[in-house]
This record gives structure tokens, sequence and C-alpha cells, in this order.
């Protein structure tokens, strides 16, 4: 439940951090009368993501055998990827997000025609949507339908009324902080996501496991525990795992911390050249 509650939650905030500065960009340029149009893309991209969730999710749980497990961890693969592009895209556009997004409202609502801002909203939401639809079938993998479904739905909730007091409220976010914090933990539910799909192809042979069982703890903290289920679908916590798994584990953190320094040092590089520009 926990880690589907703080993805929604995470997820659910962006989108709605988003359309708060895109109905606050139309509060400011006195076109409130467009509003109706953002909610119109903002609904259409909720509703098309609950059906992409549904109908991915229902594929997935239909599946036997090996073509299961193998279904299993190419999902694993694909949510921890997404989720890395995010960590990266959240370090080059968290500080600029919000002038970006109001000036593309502008340039929207100065078009003829609501189509345009239509768009911009629903794409925002849709990219959202689509990537928590990922995830939580991930999540359902790793522990079971009921628990991700109420996670999901009390994530949801706690965003849509975290967003609402930030747009009608003097409250401010810190958005570069809010995604320096959640990050974080993206970091290591990722990296959860690439082990637990190493272990679905370890038990279908496609990637050896070296060393079936490396450790095993499990009689001290059951993997199959309350405990454990949440450690296994937050960081993908295994009680004995095998070595495959284990370095696949430790070499995510490799990359990602190597990617952030990286791209780091190249926005460091790239901002005094902007300047004198």
């Amino acid at each position: 439940m926990l880690p589907s509650f703080l993805l929604t939650f995470r997820e659910g905030l962006e989108a709605a951090l988003i359309i708060g500065i895109v109905l606050g960009a139309l509060r400011r340029i006195d076109a409130n009368e467009l509003s109706t149009t953002v909610w119109m893309g903002t609904f259409s991209a909720i509703i098309l993501s609950i059906v992409s969730g549904l109908a991915f999710t229902a594929f997935g749980l239909s599946l036997e055998g090996g073509i299961e497990k193998v279904f299993e961890g190419i999902t694993m693969f694909l949510a921890a990827a997404i989720l890395t592009w995010m960590i990266f895209w959240m370090q080059r556009q968290a500080h600029t997000l919000r002038g970006d997004l109001e000036s593309d409202v502008k340039n929207a609502a100065s078009r003829a025609g609501m189509r345009p801002l239509f768009w911009l909203a629903f794409f925002a939401v849709l990219r959202e949507g689509i990537e928590l639809a990922l995830f939580l079938t991930a999540a359902t993998f790793a522990t079971d339908a009921q628990r991700t479904l109420f996670g999901a739905g009390l994530g949801l909730a706690s965003a849509v009324l975290l967003g609402w007091l930030i747009f009608t409220s003097t409250i401010r976010l810190d958005i570069e902080a809010f995604f320096k914090v959640t990050s974080a933990l993206l970091i290591f539910f990722a990296a959860g996501l690439v082990a637990h799909g190493v272990h679905e192809f370890n038990e279908v042979g496609w990637i050896s496991s070296i060393i079936e069982n490396v450790w095993d703890i499990n009689p001290i903290l059951n993997e199959k525990s309350t405990f454990g289920e949440m450690l296994k679908a937050l960081f993908g916590y295994n009680g004995n795992p095998s070595l495959s798994e284990v370095l696949a584990y430790l070499a995510y953190f490799v990359v990602i911390i190597l990617g952030l320094r990286t791209a780091k040092k190249t926005k460091l590089h790239s901002a005094p050249k902007q300047a004198s520009n």
C-alpha cells in the first residue's frame, strides 16, 4: 500500500501543480473563461490513463507460468527506465517548470480557438497518468491489487487536497525542493524494480543467478511478512537474493549517481555560456 500511495501522491501532486500553474496563468492574463478547456483536457487525460492502467494490469494478471514472469520482468524494467528518465528530467526542469508552463499558456491562449490549451493540459496530465499506470502495475505484481488500489486512492486524494490548498490559499510549495526529495525516494524504488526484474528473469533462465542465494535472512525478516512485503514493494527487498540481483541493485545506484553528477557538471558549464549570450 505504501509504495502505491507514495507514487500516486507524487504523480498526482505534480499533475495538480501543473494544472494549478496553468489556471493561475489564465487568471493573470484575465482569461478565466478558458479554464473549462483546461479541465476538459485534464479529465480526458485522467480517463484515458485509468483505462490504460486497467487494461495493462488485467492483461498481466491473465498470464500464467513463464510468460507471466517474463511480462512482470519487462514491466519492472520499463517502470524503472521511466522512473530514471523522470529523475533526470526533474534535475533539468525543476527550477524552470513554472516559467515554461506560464509561457506555454500565454502562447496557447493567444491563438485562435481553445484547442492548443486543451492539448497542453491533456498531454501534461496524460504523461503523469501513463507513468503512474505502469508503476501501479509493477506495484500490483510486487504486492496485490487490493492494497495497490487502496494506496493509490489514498495517495490521489491526498495529492488533490494538497494541490487545492496550494492553489486556493497562500501556501507556496518549493517545487525544486519537492522534486529533490521525491527523486531520492524514486531512486530507491527504481533500484528495487531493477532487482525485481532480474529476479523474474532468473526464474525463467533469461539471466543467470551466478549464485542462487547470496544470503538468507528470511528467518530474521521474512519477505512475506507485512513489513517484508512493504520493503519488497518499496525497495525491492528480497530475503534470499541471487548474486545477479544484488549486482543489478548496486549497479543501478552507481549508474544513477554518475549520471546525476555528469548532468550537474553539464548544467554548471552551460550556465555561464547562457549568461554571456
